[in-house]
């Protein structure tokens, strides 16, 4: 039940394509020109496991444009030293991250590098 004075319930695939469409979007807008029309998809799980020990988090498809994130293995297979929603949402962003650095061919400090220069 929810009403006017609870907070929405938000579950964890919820929480996923939200953080996942927060970090696009920021992404987008560093590099409009060349993740402009990008699109961002989600999917359970990859069809096949690259091999016995490594499953991939993300697919690029640079002739579709188009930007695959796992979410399973993202949530699952990560290792959080703090199991909250701050940490989650870093481990997504994260993937964000390294997808469109792989897209673009870049690293991923590359993507937003004015964003870390006070560090």
């Amino acid at each position: 039940m929810t009403g006017p004075h609870l907070p929405l319930l938000q579950g964890r695939i919820d929480f996923f394509e939200m953080s996942v469409a927060s970090c696009a979007d920021y992404l987008k807008g560093l590099w409009p020109q060349e993740l402009g029309d990008v699109r961002f998809e989600i999917a359970s799980a990859p069809a096949g496991a690259l091999g016995p020990d490594e499953v991939e988090r993300w697919a690029v498809d640079h002739a579709r444009r188009r930007i695959t994130l796992f979410r399973v293995p993202i949530e699952r297979l990560s290792k959080l030293h703090r199991n909250d929603d701050v940490h989650r949402r870093l481990v997504i962003e994260n993937c964000v991250f390294r997808a469109v650095a792989e897209y673009l061919g870049k690293d991923p400090w590359e993507l937003a590098p004015e964003r870390y220069r006070h560090f």
